[in-house]
């Protein structure tokens, strides 16, 4: 059955991919108007998550940052499937690298780095960083239920240099690395949510106190890793220009979650300049109520 979804479907996504943009947009925004205004995919998640990051706006003010979200949504989406056959010269035209100089200088100081980064504008492009630095770059993804396309997409993704590490593996791919002297660079995204149980920090995000990923910082301490910011921002429709941070080369030097609230402090400032672009269909505030009741289990266990 999954042969036979992947032979149907497939071509699909192929022959969307090698249409040219403009022919793609005129698509995404023909399944945004259907799918947004009669079926109201998430409507409600999104609506909910930006009235509690955002308290001081207005209906009038969120129903314009909803809009302009879901035109971006879908754009994604295609731009995602674009990424099948995108050319070299096409993406570097589309997605350009602000700084890359400060990933390079670090690179060729001998570091490893942790680049990390949020679920902004676009994050799916980033697969062509190898283009632009000098370091083997290393990206955690989830595998795809459908061993098919699971070989299609890390494909796609890694056409232009990255490595895919599964998710459930990336620890053991960056030891692994960190014992036989390989030099890398790390994609981690750390801004949704993690399970409330798995949780070991919680703090203020667009003044919610919700728990937090850690691990970015844990991995950099252990493994000395340069720790790095990205943010993707969008300059007009499917072209976008990112730029890089520094936010530490010695991450030992830190206490503990002073990296990640420094990570926190910049994703905030991000989104707030383009709310829009940010990626509210997942549930990012759901255990924004179950604090008092981590904090009593966490003491109860100790």
């Amino acid at each position: 059955m999954k042969l036979l979804i992947f032979i149907i479907v497939y071509p699909l996504v192929w022959i969307l991919s090698i249409l040219p943009m403009r022919l793609l947009y005129i698509i995404s925004d023909f399944f945004r108007l259907v799918i947004f205004n009669l079926i109201g995919y998430r409507k409600k998640v999104v609506i909910q998550n930006l009235k509690t990051a955002f308290p001081e706006k207005d209906d009038k003010e969120i129903k314009n940052i909803t809009k302009k979200f879901y035109i971006h949504f879908f754009d994604l989406i295609f731009e995602s499937i674009k990424s099948f056959t995108i050319s070299e010269k096409e993406i570097l035209k589309r997605y350009k690298y602000k700084n890359p100089e400060i990933i390079n200088k670090l690179a060729k100081e001998g570091k490893s780095i942790a680049l990390v980064g949020a679920h902004q504008a676009n994050w799916e492009w980033s697969f062509s960083l190898p283009l632009v630095l000098d370091l083997h770059v290393f990206g955690a993804y989830t595998k795809l239920a459908n061993k098919y396309f699971e070989k299609a997409v890390k494909s796609s993704r890694s056409k232009f240099g990255i490595t895919g590490f599964k998710t459930s593996e990336t620890v053991k791919g960056i030891h692994k690395n960190y014992q036989n002297n390989i030099q890398g660079l790390y994609i981690l995204l750390s801004d949704q949510s993690p399970q409330v149980h798995k949780s070991h920090y919680w703090t203020n995000f667009l003044s919610v106190r919700v728990p937090i990923h850690t691990g970015a910082e844990m991995l950099s301490k252990k493994y000395n890793l340069a720790v790095v910011n990205y943010c993707a921002k969008k300059i007009k429709r499917g072209y976008y220009e990112t730029e890089f941070e520094l936010i530490t080369e010695s991450p030992k030097d830190f206490e503990n979650y002073q990296i990640t609230d420094k990570y926190l402090e910049i994703t905030e400032k991000n989104i707030k300049a383009q709310p829009e672009f940010y990626l509210w269909t997942h549930k990012r505030f759901k255990h924004k109520d179950k604090y008092e009741q981590w904090l009593k289990n966490r003491k109860a266990s100790q």
